[in-house]
């Protein structure tokens, strides 16, 4: 392994520990009341219990349903627009406009448009959540697409393949950096707005575990979940990373 990543790893580790020692310290002195900020060991109780109890792996579970189903609607409909809109130049000049001004909108201004449309429900959730999740993956498929060597559509136009060919051939490969990272992006607003979702709504999850933690002064489950989100942000972070590099790997082989 080398020599700067395991510095790297470890001077991280440091300063993890060193932050919940500083916590620790910071606890145990009661500079903060207990009510409102508990040790990292009444913490990592409250999680332990949770999972014991099983109240936990309902709750992340629900959570995890939410950012699945939203991050794979944004992901396939991010990158089917994106596909169209970026192998055109006359989609691109067109269209671009509209989404200049749909790409700004906070999602937080089209919550209440869902909830008046669909209520407070699953499909309320979804939408939201694809909403946020699709401009990360649709701008870096427009990109990728866009940014493909002209050569490349020259030699496509020699062999007279056909659009659909073009795109799966020799366009989609060529853009699959880009994708996947938006798509790497567009996980962690997923997971975002499902909590946002979970709080709003009263949707089982994490977000509402949260939520009745805070309104029952019950800090340590209330930092247990957020720290169960912390850690779930960070694993499907990695898993993506390791996917895109494995998907890549022939771009590697190819240098």
């Amino acid at each position: 392994m080398n020599r700067a990543v395991i510095i790297w790893r470890v001077a991280s580790f440091l300063v993890a520990a060193g932050f919940i020692a500083l916590w620790q310290l910071i606890a145990n002195l009661k500079l903060v009341s207990p009510v409102f900020l508990p040790g990292p060991d009444r913490a990592w109780g409250a999680l332990v219990r949770g999972f014991s109890s099983g109240d936990l792996w309902s709750k992340l579970a629900g959570t995890l349903e939410h950012m699945a189903y939203g991050w794979l609607a944004a992901s396939i409909a991010g990158i089917a627009i994106g596909a169209i809109i970026g192998s055109s130049r006359t989609m691109r000049t067109y269209v671009a406009p509209s989404l200049e001004f749909l790409r700004p909108l906070p999602v937080s201004a089209i919550i209440p448009v869902a909830i008046a449309m669909l209520g407070l429900t699953q499909a309320m959730a979804l939408f939201v959540i694809a909403f946020g999740a699709i401009w990360p993956i649709m701008l870096a498929t427009i990109h990728g697409f866009a940014a493909v060597e002209p050569r490349l559509y020259e030699v496509a136009r020699s062999l007279q393949m056909s659009r659909l060919a073009v795109i799966f051939k020799i366009a989609l490969p060529s853009a699959s950096p880009d994708i996947l990272a938006g798509m790497r992006l567009s996980l962690t607003v997923a997971l975002i707005l499902s909590v946002v979702c979970e709080i709003l709504a009263g949707l089982d999850g994490l977000g509402h575990w949260v939520l009745l933690s805070a309104r029952a002064f019950r800090s340590a489950d209330l930092f247990a979940g957020v720290i169960l989100l912390g850690l779930t942000g960070y694993v499907t972070s990695v898993a993506m990373s390791l996917a895109e590099h494995r998907l890549l790997a022939w771009q590697a082989a190819q240098r």
